[in-house]
């Protein structure tokens, strides 16, 4: 539509705006200019949610079988340590998402309107349909509007479309079927004015605004299971068979020795309890919150916690290029002058500090002309800027930075040259042109443009130079560089009507300049970390194709034979050609949201486990589709904040790798926990079975076996799950998304662990009981033996190959002091005389400990011998 159709139909009067009388109406007719903000979860959702876990389930069954035979201290034991658990992980939950809540703007957005015919500032939530914005270069962009009026106005659109270069708009009308990133008569939510001034008219606002329509994309993605969560579900549904068959066996066994059916079932019920770990939904819960909180201390926001350990087995990494990859801040870093001559440009970002590699005397005319065919402003860190900083088009304040890297005193230049006359930027001609008069010396026009365009004018140069102009540009093209050529004209009135036709032929080429968004300088390592560590780095960017894949070379994201794929061709591909090429393809560029969406999943349904960086609300679907999407703090958008699961505060690519190395921390921790416990439930099990089958009376009662699993142990998962990284964690690939929580490894050490704890207990137990030693001591015994290999075999399970020796406890001052609880505890239980009746348990006189130590030693013993021949064979090192 034309612009005074668009008013007329919203009912908007360009010269006073809305009345506030009809603001009102609007406001009551379609509600506020905001985005849904996601549902706050009530505390009784956090809490339910703890408790979806089959090892939770399987001792809500053992608490009612103990109820059931009015056992009721042991149902309130196995009931605490649930709710325990489930307060533990509600409460880390929930100081997530107040982390997260700090992190949103602590003050509203403000526009500035027409209403009443006044110029006035609102907050963008009080916007309404057939409201008159007013825009200016650095004002941020509240709802979607029309544009009536423009005078050179340039909007940066990358949080929308991902094109890092800002936008010049018109108020030309467009064909309905005109794509979002080539509406130039529209201004969209969310982006800014980057130069130039325009008035435009509210015609979407809140879910209709393009930003709308993509949270409600983002709110259709399903959000995957995490590997672990699947590992969990697996595990606990063998462990749901496995003490479902134990449970049966044991009752089988008590009923043909007769035994009272009472104890038979009270002991079922230890030994179902024995299977179960415990201390794992506490152990896991807390090895989480502990990797939260280490991120947290690195940069990182966690929202959900089960997001640290999906790092770990992230396999591929999608990285948006604007802002992440590189510092969003245009620099110039080649120079080309007619004589053939090529400068190289030192220093990056908008501070003017650099070298030239080449000093020669035309570079000077050149550096003239960029800055003074220009209209960006270049400030000093000054007046609360920490930073140097530019105002206007990135392209022309990098113009403003070169000129003043080779000394050029900027203010003085523009006061010794004093703007004349202008032809403005033209998107379809691509040129500008600004005419200025110098102190003795004729007056002279400056023109900017594209290559081809300005080259046009260069007729009076000859065709030797125009030619190797072009072949110049073509190669700095290649390389990735966005190419600016300047002319000047000597002496010429530079008039408006005649426009650039009037200087064809005449202007002479004084140069031209590359540019590019340069990579942030921690990247590269970041990405080599990466691959060392198994991982596949992949930009999925809105820039150009060319642009994107110059920057993934230099970063190592693109190797030999990788290739770039555009959106255009990535609509064409089906899902067979684009899973079959996905190897090979390190960039995808010129994407929209729902092809992001679709690379996702393409990935995933490879095989692989996706995290998705990004900061734009073009990336929030792909976020929140991907196994773990990882949101820029300082550049992201609300939108694509709220669909991550990290959202990491300083923008900076490299804090996404040590997530990674956290996640991996965490997860072998979770390892040498689950080894931890399962070794333990293991011994108690085949202790009491050994006993039934030989016609031996039970060595351990069910409260021994509870306060094992328990008290016992949960001093020492807990504080298990605190140990450090152990520095290799990035050597190694990432964990398969299969990967059992009990591997074969793992299965081969938890032999060896229980079989040496049982013949120790067990050859203990026999040969007291043929002692005539009254049953209650030997149970105490038996017992005391119990608890101290799990001492033992808790510093086992601290490394797989390295020596619990050379380890020491002061690696993890946490587990000492889990230990020094778990002594003292069982001294209690010994001598305390209110536990000996609670526990079924007599006085041991102290000497009588030390054979107990020295024969609980020996799964230490074992153990070393076994991390001894691995590491005298490194080719069997787990």
């Amino acid at each position: 539509m034309q612009s005074e159709n668009v008013l007329a139909r919203l009912a908007c009067d360009p010269a006073s705006g809305l009345s506030a009388a009809e603001v009102a109406l609007r406001q009551a007719r379609d509600g506020a200019n905001t985005l849904p903000e996601p549902p706050r979860r009530s505390v009784f959702s956090i809490v339910a949610r703890q408790f979806k876990s089959p090892l939770i389930y399987i001792l809500f069954v053992a608490a009612l079988l103990a109820v059931a035979l009015s056992h009721h201290g042991d149902a309130v034991v196995i009931l605490l340590v649930v709710l325990v658990n489930a307060l533990i992980g509600a409460f880390q939950e929930g100081r997530a998402e107040r982390s997260m809540a700090s992190l949103r703007q602590l003050s509203a957005l403000r526009v500035r309107v027409l209403r009443d015919g006044q110029e006035t500032v609102v907050e963008a939530r009080s916007l309404v349909m057939g409201d008159l914005l007013l825009l200016a270069a650095g004002d941020a962009i509240g709802a979607d509007a029309r544009l009536i009026e423009e005078a050179q106005l340039q909007v940066a659109e990358a949080a929308l479309t991902g094109e890092s270069v800002p936008v010049s708009k018109n108020v030309l009308a467009l064909p309905k079927a005109t794509g979002l990133a080539d509406r130039h008569n529209m201004v969209f939510s969310g982006t800014y004015a980057t130069a130039g001034r325009a008035r435009a008219v509210v015609v979407a606002i809140g879910t209709a605004t393009e930003v709308g329509r993509i949270a409600s994309m983002t709110e259709t993605a399903t959000e995957p299971k995490t590997p672990l969560e699947q590992r969990i579900e697996q595990f606990g549904r063998w462990l749901v068979v496995a003490a479902l068959v134990l449970f049966g066996a044991v009752v089988a066994l008590g009923l043909y020795r007769e035994l009272p059916l009472a104890d038979v079932l009270m002991v079922a019920i230890s030994q179902m309890v024995s299977m179960v770990p415990e201390g794992l939904p506490v152990a896991m819960t807390i090895a989480l919150a502990v990797g939260m909180q280490r991120m947290a201390a690195r940069g990182a926001i966690i929202r959900r916690l089960s997001a640290v350990e999906t790092l770990g087995s992230t396999t591929v990494i999608c990285t948006d290029k604007t802002g992440t990859l590189t510092r969003n801040e245009m620099t110039v870093s080649t120079l080309w002058l007619p004589g053939g001559v090529e400068i190289d440009v030192s220093g990056i970002g908008y501070a003017p500090e650099g070298k030239f590699s080449v000093e020669d005397a035309a570079l000077a005319p050149l550096l003239q002309a960029a800055a003074l065919c220009n209209d960006a402003q270049l400030l000093p860190p000054e007046q609360g800027r920490t930073e140097w900083t530019v105002v206007g088009d990135p392209t022309e304040g990098a113009l403003k930075v070169l000129a003043a890297k080779s000394g050029m005193e900027l203010d003085q230049l523009a006061q010794g040259a004093p703007r004349e006359a202008e032809l403005p930027f033209d998107s379809d001609i691509k040129m500008m042109a600004t005419r200025h008069r110098l102190a003795d010396a004729p007056r002279r026009v400056y023109i900017k443009g594209a290559p081809e365009a300005v080259l046009g004018l260069c007729a009076a140069d000859g065709t030797a130079l125009t030619h190797a102009a072009r072949m110049a540009a073509e190669a700095m093209a290649a390389r990735a560089l966005r190419v600016l050529a300047f002319a000047v004209v000597q002496d010429d009135p530079l008039d408006a009507d005649a426009g650039f036709a009037a200087l064809a032929g005449r202007a002479h080429l004084l140069g031209m300049v590359g540019q590019i968004d340069p990579p942030r300088e921690e990247v590269k390592a970041a990405v080599a970390e990466c691959r060392a560590a198994g991982i596949r780095p992949v930009m999925v960017t809105g820039d150009h194709k060319l642009t994107g894949l110059a920057i993934a070379r230099a970063l190592g994201i693109a190797r030999e034979g990788d290739r770039a794929v555009d959106g255009d061709e990535l609509e064409r591909m089906n899902e067979t050609d684009l899973r079959s090429a996905l190897d090979q393809i390190a960039v995808f560029a010129r994407v929209h949201p729902a092809q992001k969406l679709r690379i996702v999943e393409a990935l995933q349904a490879h095989g692989e486990v996706v995290a998705m960086t990004g900061d734009g609300v073009n990336d929030a679907p792909a976020l929140a589709r991907a196994d773990v999407g990882v949101a820029m703090g300082i550049t992201g958008t609300e939108v694509a904040k709220s669909a991550a699961k990290i959202v990491i505060t300083d923008d900076n690519f490299s804090t996404i790798v040590e997530a990674v190395e956290q996640g991996r921390v965490v997860y072998g921790n979770l390892k040498k926990v689950i080894l931890y416990l399962f070794t333990t439930s293991v011994d108690e099990v085949v202790l009491l079975l050994l006993a039934l089958l030989g016609g031996y009376p039970l060595p351990l009662v069910a409260v021994q076996i509870l306060w094992i699993n328990i008290v016992t142990e949960g001093t020492l998962t807990v504080n298990l799950v605190m140990d450090p990284p152990d520095g290799d964690e990035m050597e190694h690939e990432p964990i398969a998304r299969n990967d059992p929580l009990l591997d074969r490894t793992m299965l081969g050490r938890v032999l060896l662990m229980a079989t040496t704890a049982v013949l120790v207990t067990f050859s203990w137990f026999v040969w007291r009981i043929g002692q005539d030693v009254p049953i209650e001591m030997v149970r105490t015994e038996t017992f005391t033996l119990l608890a101290m290999c799990q001492w033992f075999n808790v510093l086992n399970c601290q490394s797989a190959s390295r020596s619990a020796l050379k380890l020491g406890l002061l690696k993890n001052p946490w587990l000492l002091g889990g230990l020094s609880l778990s002594v003292l505890l069982q001294l209690l239980v010994l001598y305390w005389p209110l536990m000996n009746t609670l526990f079924h348990t007599v006085p041991l006189a102290p000497a009588s400990l030390l054979p107990l130590v020295a024969l609980a030693s020996c799964v230490l013993w074992a153990e070393e011998l076994r991390k001894l021949i691995v590491r005298s064979h490194p080719r069997r090192t787990p």
